[in-house]
């Protein structure tokens, strides 16, 4: 993903940056290419951050979950008992 790199390159101590992520920074290599990119872009991102890490169940997935399950549930409806 070079062209996030080329986009925290560019704002580096410039302007500001809002990142949000579901990967901690230990799994960024996930993201670029190589060891050294990753470590350059974490290290632009960290330098004069302020780094909010928020714990416990992500709202987004709980939403993505349940929409999944009504999606499930129109294709699939569950059996009518008969009365």
């Amino acid at each position: 993903m070079e062209v996030l790199f080329a986009l925290l390159a560019e704002r580096y101590e410039r302007k500001s940056v809002m990142i949000t992520s579901n990967l901690v920074f230990s799994k960024w290599d996930q993201i670029f290419k190589d060891p050294m990119t990753t470590a350059a872009a974490i290290d632009r991102v960290v330098h004069h951050a302020v780094v909010l890490e928020f714990l416990g169940p992500s709202l987004r997935s709980e939403v993505a979950e349940a929409r999944a399950r009504a999606a499930a549930s129109k294709r699939n409806p569950a059996p009518q008992a008969d009365a």
